[in-house]
């Protein structure tokens, strides 16, 4: 609509020219003179007219170009005053400037909001620019961990440190490795990796550090104390009574000794407290050495395996230990050809556990059902299945079934799928589970094509 009305008005004016133009043509043909000078006033007051129409819109757009070249999108253009062309063209500045105004104070919130997060989070971030050295931003989880104080320009590190300068600014990491810094006279070791980005034509670094010493520290600790207390539960629960008992069969012995007329020591008792005392040894040797196999699983032993042989191997080790029980094992396999490149004697181990686990579950209930199955998934995944209809697992630790020592078993060791798991992360695989308690467990061992 503007875009007519403005050719209309100029068009008209052209027109109008044209016509003053012709006339004073004729004048001259006709040597009449009013007709020359009155088509040659009326022409310049035409041409007039339509320069002050057309340089009066370029006005107000080279007026609006100025604006933004210096990004000044506060003004405000009237839209009440003036030709109604010019109005609407005001209108229409006035909607580019709110709009830039909204993109940038969305633009402003954002930063904001993610310069809130970069300082929340225990990583040291430091962007500059890579020609002049000004720092573009740096959070203060950089600044404690390098123990400097807030600087605007990396020349600063290097003025004070040049070594941490070179190390940290000048080496170019590629990809994250760990590094030693020199911080306040001590080594401490860091996880580094940067990239260079462009902003127009400007090149930008951004570094990211991680003191990994902190990190490792803290999770070392919360680990031992973990570990510990559970150690100590464990081993107090054996040596309480073996300290007992071996009190009980010393008083027996020194009473004897002291008083053997009127004391008599059976060597059946003290045989059975003996025996008593090495079983409860051998428990605690027991848990000694289950606790060390948590460590045991560093490397693998991998071989191309078809997964009927492994299930017929698992199938030949697990029918004595379904003698006398009403629970039945059944192995699927879709397809016979279907192999895995693993270590077959650990992930053996991790099956055997599993249907254990699903036998230790069927016993409670009739007819229980074990079945063991193998099939591809969706993303070409090999996936072992060891199914039941068991008492399945309580909702309130499920959470907790693969943490080391957890069990809800009497005699558990917590350890079974603590180690199944570690087995599977060794074989770049997973272990996932989906129970309901009444219905049964699925545990799914999915190894990565």
């Amino acid at each position: 609509m503007i875009y007519k009305r403005y050719t209309a008005s100029l068009l008209l004016r052209v027109l109008l020219l044209a016509g003053f133009l012709t006339l004073m043509a004729f004048g001259i043909t006709r040597s009449n003179n009013y007709a020359i000078l009155g088509g040659a006033f009326l022409s310049l007051i035409s041409v007039y007219s339509l320069y002050k129409f057309v340089i009066k819109r370029f006005v107000e757009m080279d007026d609006f170009f100025e604006s933004v070249k210096y990004r000044d999108f506060s003004r405000w253009f009237t839209e009440e005053n003036g030709p109604q062309d010019i109005r609407k063209l005001h209108k229409g500045f006035n909607d580019v400037n709110r709009t830039v105004r909204e993109i940038d104070s969305e633009r402003q919130a954002q930063y904001v909001y993610l310069q809130k997060i970069l300082e929340m989070v225990d990583i040291g971030i430091i962007a500059y620019n890579l020609e002049s050295g000004d720092v573009l931003w740096a959070n203060d989880s950089l600044k404690n961990t390098l123990d400097f104080p807030s600087f605007k320009n990396v020349s600063f590190v290097e003025n004070r440190k040049p070594q941490l300068y070179e190390d940290i600014f000048e080496t170019f990491h590629s990809s994250a490795h760990s590094i030693s810094l020199s911080i306040k006279n001590e080594k401490i070791k860091v996880l580094i990796s940067d990239t260079v980005f462009q902003v127009e034509e400007e090149a930008f670094k951004l570094i990211v550090l991680q003191n990994i010493d902190e990190t490792l520290s803290r999770n070392e600790s919360e680990a031992w104390k973990k570990l510990l207390s559970v150690m100590t539960h464990e081993i107090m629960n054996s040596i309480a009574p073996i300290s007992s008992l071996a009190e009980t069969l010393q008083n027996n012995i020194q009473l004897k000794i002291d008083d053997p007329k009127n004391h008599t020591l059976e060597i059946e008792d003290l045989n059975d407290g003996i025996t008593s005392i090495k079983k409860r040894s051998e428990g605690l040797m027991k848990f000694a050495k289950t606790y060390r196999s948590l460590n045991k699983v560093t490397h693998l032993n991998l071989s191309r395996i078809k997964v009927n042989e492994l299930f017929k191997n698992i199938s030949d080790l697990m029918q004595p230990s379904l003698q006398n029980k009403d629970v039945s094992l059944d192995f699927n396999l879709d397809a016979p050809d279907l192999e895995l490149e693993i270590d077959a004697y650990l992930i053996e181990q991790v099956m055997i556990n599993l249907v254990l686990n699903a036998i230790d579950a069927c016993e409670s209930i009739t007819e229980g059902t074990i079945t063991v199955s193998a099939q591809k998934n969706i993303q070409g995944n090999t996936v072992v299945e060891v199914a039941d209809n068991g008492k399945g697992i309580p909702s309130e630790v499920m959470d907790s079934i693969f943490v080391p020592f957890f069990t809800t078993k009497k005699n558990g060791s917590g350890i079974g799928l603590s180690l199944c798991k570690q087995i599977m992360m060794l074989h770049k695989g997973k272990i996932q589970i989906n129970s309901k308690e009444g219905l049964g467990t699925r545990m799914s061992l999915i190894f990565n094509s």
